[in-house]
């Protein structure tokens, strides 16, 4: 039986080209992309590969927890792993972000990608640009435009003012101006409210109805993220009143068992459980099934990393939802396709031609030397 023989952590911090002022933590300038990475290496030499955003050293001394609770153990026995991290979350942080570097060890021993460990078809998936900061109407429109001349078909802004009626605006003005030939998405960041630094808004239910209708009139594909997130009541109400598709998930932390009872409960129409977040390969592959079953979509989140976005690429590719648009983080010219990447050998896509991408197998770590095969993604 192969097993787990060493198990290493690493804290990295990339930094950006320019300053990034991520919309969902108002004040708090980001000059580097910092996270933490995970080598998980067999007694027969096969590596495996994770990471997850950082905000400083929550994770110290994690290793050190790690080791009991996984060293020689079977690295292809999911269920043994996910066991292990319930247990570990009872004591702290919940660190689900860990779960795919076993999967890239059974990947690699399989000779699959892990959608096909999945029961999928390695396949193109398309992308839409995913927006990182604030900006006023004119220059929303110009970034949009240039989304559009890059190829992608949909975009998603972001709305975080403390007055509802420039979050409007916003919305109105870039829908006027592109949306006959984009799509256009918005979100909120609500369920992560961050006001420690700067004030943020907090909307409630009756904030979201009024955002919603103003959405719905200008054909907005979707609202992100408009209420906190365990307001499970306010978001069933909103989501069974909104004219257009209310969606999250990303941050549910509780898994498969909390995203199941929102599933059941009608809390959102489209469900965005990010895998480094919310359970895991294992446990986002069933919300997938459970979606398809109760008649909603599955759209998971990427922002954060090339590795959190190579995962949750497999889990697109493999989960009968292929032919909706899957999130790609492009923010220039802070966030660009190189700027995440640079612990890469080469970027996971070029966002470029018809923002499309397919699911392949190997991607090569700069930082490591090793190889990801939690998936990667190539040119259109």
């Amino acid at each position: 039986m192969t097993a787990i023989a060493r198990i290493e952590m690493y804290r990295v911090a990339v930094p950006l080209p320019t300053t990034h002022y991520p919309a969902w933590i108002p004040g708090l300038p980001q000059t580097e992309n910092r996270f933490d990475l995970i080598r998980v290496i067999t007694d027969d030499g096969v590596e495996g590969f994770s990471a997850a955003p950082r905000m400083s050293k929550e994770r110290a001394g994690l290793g050190s927890v790690l080791g009991p609770a996984l060293l020689g153990e079977d690295p292809t026995d999911i269920d043994l792993i996910q066991l292990r991290l319930r247990e570990l979350a009872g004591v702290g942080l919940r660190h689900w972000w860990i779960e795919p570097a076993f999967w890239d060890i059974k990947g690699k021993l399989a000779g699959k990608t892990v959608c096909e460990l999945l029961g999928g078809t390695p396949r193109r998936v398309r992308l839409y640009a995913s927006t990182g900061e604030l900006k006023v109407p004119e220059a929303r429109i110009e970034e949009a435009e240039a989304r559009y001349a890059d190829g992608f078909r949909t975009i998603k802004l972001r709305v975080h003012d403390l007055d509802e009626r420039k979050d409007i605006a916003q919305v109105v003005k870039t829908a006027n101006a592109v949306g006959a030939k984009m799509k256009i998405a918005v979100d909120a960041n609500q369920a992560w409210q961050v006001g420690a630094i700067s004030s943020v808004p907090r909307w409630d239910l009756s904030r979201a109805k009024r955002f919603a209708d103003a959405c719905a009139d200008v054909g907005v594909a979707w609202v992100e993220e408009p209420l906190p997130v365990d307001d499970y009541a306010a978001l069933t109400a909103l989501t069974a009143y909104s004219r257009v598709p209310i969606s999250g998930g990303e941050l549910h932390t509780g898994g498969l068992p909390e995203l199941r009872m929102m599933i059941e409960g009608k809390c959102y129409d489209v469900f965005q459980p990010d895998a480094v977040f919310a359970g895991g390969i294992a446990q986002s592959i069933e919300v997938a099934t459970l979606c398809k079953q109760h008649g909603l979509i599955y759209k998971p989140h990427t922002w954060g990393t090339e590795f959190g976005f190579a995962v949750n690429l497999q889990l697109m590719a493999a989960s009968g939802f292929a032919d909706e648009e899957l999130e790609y983080p492009y923010a220039p010219p802070a966030w660009t396709i190189e700027s995440p990447n640079s612990v890469l050998v080469e970027p996971s896509t070029r966002a470029t031609a018809n923002s499309t991408s397919r699911a392949s197998l190997v991607w090569v770590s700069r930082s490591t030397g090793g190889h990801c095969a939690a998936g990667a993604s190539e040119p259109s």
